[in-house]
This record gives C-alpha cells, sequence and structure tokens, in this order.
C-alpha cells in the first residue's frame, strides 16, 4: 500500500514547489490559521473515520491544526454546497465520497457543480462493498441467490441506508445488472439496516466493509456472496468478487475525494496536496486504511488531475444508472 515516491506525480510535486514563490496570496505564506476539514455526515461514519485519520498528519505537513467538521443533511448535499460557497482562501475543504458523482443524477435542484464550483485536491481511498444476506436467506450461494431473486421478484427486499446513500447505490446496480426489480427498504443509517438485516427483518444487504468486515469474519450472523471489487480483498481472500461469479463488469468502490471551493489560489491547493500526500504515507494511516479493508488509490489519482478524470466518469456512470432506476432525491 505505500506509495510510490519516483511516480508521476514527482512533476506535480515540482510544480508545487513553484506555487509556494508566489505571491498570490498576500504578504504572510499561507496557511497561517487552522484549516476546516467539512466531513458532509455524522461522526464515527465511514467518511468521518477518513476525514479524522487524514487531519492529524495533513496538519503536521502544512504547520496547522486541520479542524474536522460535520455538516450534515440531505445526503452530503449541505456540506458540499456549504464548501462550494466558502471563501476560495484555502481554509475551507471538502472531503466527499462518491455522492460528488450521483448528486447531478439523484438531485432535480442542486445549489451547485461538482465539476465546475470546486478546485480538486486528489482523490484519496476506496473502500470495498460487499453483498450480504439474513443468515437464513434460501440461497447458499450467488448462482441459487440469482435463480432465487428473479423467482420472486419484489418478494425480495433490499435495505439501505437511505437516499442517496452508498449502499442504495450499489443496491441500484445489483438490481440494474440482474435486470430484476426488488423491494427497497431505505433506513437512517447503514448500522440500522444492518441490524435488521441480522435480525432477519430484510433480506439482502450491499455495505462497506468498514461496516460488513466484523460480522462477516463473525460468520454467524450473515451469508455473503461476493466483494464489489474487480479482484478478490487481501483481507478475505476466500470471498470471490460479484465480477467472477458472472456478474460482469460489477464494480462498486466508495472512493473519496479532496476539494476546494472554486477559485482557490495555486499556493493553497499545491500545499493541500503535499498534505494529503504525506498523509497518505503516513505508517498509522496505512495500517488503519489496511484493518478496514480500504485502500490509497494509485499515485496518479491523488492529484487534482486524477481526481478530476474519475469524478467525470463516475457522474457518468452513476447518472446512468440512477436516471435507469428512476430514484430521484428532494
Amino acid at each position: 500500500m505505500k506509495l510510490n515516491s519516483n511516480l508521476r506525480a514527482g512533476a506535480w510535486i515540482v510544480a508545487c514547489a513553484a506555487a509556494f514563490s508566489t505571491p498570490a496570496m498576500g504578504q504572510g505564506a499561507w496557511p497561517d490559521k487552522p484549516v476546516t476539514l467539512v466531513v458532509p455526515y455524522s461522526a464515527g461514519g465511514p467518511t468521518d473515520v477518513v476525514a479524522r485519520m487524514l487531519a492529524i498528519p495533513m496538519g503536521k505537513s502544512l504547520g496547522q491544526t486541520v479542524i474536522v467538521e460535520n455538516t450534515v443533511g440531505a445526503g452530503g448535499t449541505i456540506a458540499a454546497t456549504r464548501v462550494a460557497r466558502a471563501a476560495p482562501n484555502g481554509y475551507t475543504i471538502l472531503i466527499h465520497h462518491m455522492g460528488m458523482a450521483t448528486a447531478p443524477a439523484l438531485y432535480k435542484k442542486l445549489a451547485y457543480d461538482p465539476l465546475k464550483d470546486f478546485e480538486y485536491i486528489g482523490q484519496v481511498m476506496d473502500v470495498p462493498m460487499t453483498l450480504l444476506s439474513r443468515k437464513d436467506f434460501p440461497a447458499k450461494n450467488f448462482q441459487e441467490l440469482l435463480t432465487y431473486v428473479k423467482a420472486n421478484k419484489e418478494k425480495v427486499s433490499i435495505g439501505n441506508a437511505g437516499i442517496g446513500a452508498v449502499s442504495q447505490l450499489c443496491g441500484m446496480l445489483f438490481i440494474h445488472q440482474i435486470g430484476v426489480k426488488l423491494t427497497e427498504v431505505p433506513y437512517k443509517g447503514a448500522g440500522p439496516a444492518l441490524n435488521d438485516l441480522m435480525g432477519g427483518q430484510v433480506d439482502l444487504l450491499c455495505d462497506q466493509t468498514t461496516q460488513t468486515a466484523p460480522v462477516i469474519k463473525d460468520g454467524n450472523r450473515v451469508k455473503v456472496y461476493g466483494v464489489t471489487t474487480s479482484k478478490r480483498l487481501s483481507t478475505m481472500p476466500d470471498l470471490p468478487t460479484l465480477d467472477e461469479q458472472g456478474l460482469k463488469g460489477f464494480e462498486v468502490k466508495v472512493w473519496h475525494g479532496v476539494y476546494a471551493p472554486k477559485n482557490t489560489p495555486p499556493e493553497a491547493l499545491a500545499k493541500l496536496n503535499v498534505a494529503l500526500r504525506a498523509a497518505l504515507q503516513d505508517d498509522h494511516v496505512m495500517k488503519r486504511l489496511a484493518e478496514l479493508s480500504s485502500e490509497i488509490v494509485s499515485p496518479e489519482k491523488v492529484t487534482p488531475e486524477g481526481l478530476r478524470k474519475h469524478l467525470e466518469a463516475e457522474t457518468v456512470k452513476w447518472g446512468k444508472v440512477i436516471r435507469a432506476a428512476g430514484v430521484q432525491a428532494e
């Protein structure tokens, strides 16, 4: 997982150094006060966990405290709107997952444009997802699962953590690819959805390994049918991917990116990118991400251009899925 110091982003580091010498931000060197990292979700959730892991090592690199601030509501759009409208001085930045790519299709009225109203700092990490069922679900393996859901259709329920949640998006993609309509059951968070799955109140759930790995490893509370990544996980090597079991091209990773308001000065963006890279090379961060079955993205993605390209591609991909599903949020 350790980042290669000889990656092509070396050119970006050189550019960063050049940017530091520019006088664009006035008399004092940036930053001369704490930086606020806005998280769109509640404390203790997966995105918040990532933000708090990054904050301390980023602060060391910047020479200032990085304050994590939770701004919750409306599927992450309240936080994104806040940062889009913040002063473009580098002191208010956003960490957000793939919800940045799905919001344009999910919401009829969006107060910001993810592709136009932000500067990009870099992509961070990928979190795999797993497809689970209640322990007493009839299907013993993935092929039996496909046969069962195609025979029973809307009698089969699939839980999620609410509209716009990654668990809902994973479920939508599953429904889209198997071509069978299931009954979606939204919850107020991933925790309640997983609890009801273990209690037998809902049949299926697709959710992040940060939530599901402990119950999978327990072996007695759920059935697991596969992982949503293109390759098997090193932490669960016996668990096959959905792709290798016949759901070709099925891949869902909960990726995260860091953003700043549009027109944030190059000096601040450059230093923030260097700080992000330093955080991702921190031993504690790498160890913790490995424990969560998560992976730091490839070096070329920990760049403004890498994040921009990924966001554009994901916006197209999820736009098609969401429109096909006919799902919209207010």
